[in-house]
């Protein structure tokens, strides 16, 4: 993946890596964590500091409970002998309880088995990003993050402004952090270019050239930008079903003001003269219909979730045992227990890859994934010399409906199944 961010409401759930989104910690801080900031009132459902966690509603991910009966982890059985899915939370555990979990005072069993990395703080001192290295934590600092930072080494009116960026994308929608992502990587990677081509040739440009020179190397450093196919963000936007089409070009407009507000908010914190052209409200809008059209749900399983499994497979001695300690936890998390790290990624690769109604790959996140990386996985055989190519859409659907939604992306398919299928 080029660029990637986990979504604002799950951030309460799942404590990843801000680089490769990998669970972070121990199973004990995942399970303390979660249920001391929902005791605090800060959950997916809840609005929330944005210093500290934010609050946008997309996001949650929230995976089926299963149904197996005599399962003791997914169902409980009542004096009938019948079962019955558990889906209410237990009363919340003390806070002591909590804390003494986060702090590792408490230990639950058979969590050695699932051991993670272990928590590393963003270098800028913010509050708001940790990493599983400090491999992880350098490169998104080079990367991107050194921009974004919120933390205390920021100058204070650009700290003052990241927060209202931040605040406005987390409360309407925080596709405008992914867009703040790439512009940040942009701007990062030409002064990078910069400084290389400056040590090899041993000066700087002359005036009458400096502006060529940058533009040059503003489109160097957009290059990897460049494979994702772009369109105006409130151009290709779906219209929601409780849009009525009569209203269809007010709704554009007031996604395209939306777009504005959180361009403004951002020049206010990172503008770069250097870097204009990436500040046009033209160029915002392609990279967030960018995103719009190529991007990948980022999913990561969580560890919780293997480690009560894990626990209800235990021969009955050994479950029983563990159950008595760990039962009261997996009932104050109730169905979330198995909530996994959810976001949004941009994979330059498989945003080269052109459609097809009958696809020979498909862009997938598989369930032993334990980061953000994704595969591009084989639906048939494919011959030396053939192109690969995947769905961009629902390609169940009928042949009107699978046009109308691929128009959106600029074209008529053509592929041998529309040929096949067309009037």
């Amino acid at each position: 993946m080029l660029v990637a961010a986990q979504h604002s409401s799950n951030k309460v759930d799942c404590l990843v890596c801000s680089y490769c989104f990998r669970f972070i910690g121990s199973i004990e801080l995942q399970i303390g964590r979660k249920l001391y900031l929902q005791g605090l009132g800060l959950s997916t459902k809840k609005e929330c500091d944005y210093q500290t966690f934010s609050h946008s509603s997309n996001g949650f991910c929230q995976n089926e409970m299963e149904e197996a009966e005599g399962n003791f982890f997914m169902n409980e059985s009542d004096n009938t002998g019948s079962s019955s899915s558990k889906n209410l939370k237990a009363d919340p555990l003390p806070e002591d309880l909590l804390l003494s979990l986060m702090n590792g005072d408490l230990s639950l069993p058979y969590t050695r088995q699932f051991a993670l990395p272990p928590v590393i703080a963003c270098p800028g001192g913010c509050e708001e990003e940790h990493y599983c290295s400090n491999l992880c934590a350098d490169s998104d600092w080079e990367s991107f993050h050194s921009l974004l930072c919120t933390g205390q080494n920021t100058e204070r009116s650009r700290r003052a402004s990241l927060f209202k960026f931040i605040e406005h994308a987390n409360s309407t929608n925080d596709i405008f952090i992914l867009a703040a992502k790439v512009i940040s990587y942009t701007i990062l990677k030409c002064r990078k270019l910069k400084r290389s081509h400056t040590t090899e040739i041993g000066k700087q440009p002359s005036l009458d050239k400096t502006d060529e020179f940058s533009f040059s190397l503003l489109m160097e450093a957009w290059k990897p930008i460049s494979m994702g196919f772009k369109k105006r963000w409130w151009d290709c936007i779906a219209l929601p079903d409780d849009v009525d089409s009569g209203d269809e070009e007010s709704f554009r407009m007031q996604i395209r003001d939306l777009a504005f507000t959180s361009l403004k908010l951002l020049k206010e914190a990172i503008f770069d003269d250097e870097c204009a052209p990436l500040f046009s409200l033209e160029i915002y809008g392609h990279i967030i219909g960018m995103f719009e059209l190529n991007n990948l749900d980022l999913v990561v399983a969580s560890p919780v979730e293997d480690y009560f499994i894990y626990i209800d497979d235990l021969p009955c001695k050994e479950k029983h045992e563990a159950e008595t300690v760990a039962r009261p936890f997996l009932d104050a998390l109730g169905d979330e227990y198995a909530v996994c790290c959810q976001g949004t990624a941009f994979f330059p690769l498989q945003s080269c890859m052109n459609h097809s109604c009958c696809p020979n790959a498909k862009a997938f996140k598989r369930d032993e994934d334990r980061d953000g990386h994704a595969v591009i996985v084989a639906l048939r055989p494919i011959s030396i010399g053939e192109e690969i190519t995947i769905s961009y859409i629902d390609e169940d659907l009928p042949y009107d409906e699978r046009q109308v939604q691929l128009a959106d992306y600029g074209f008529r398919c053509r592929c041998a199944r529309c040929l096949q299928e067309q009037s």
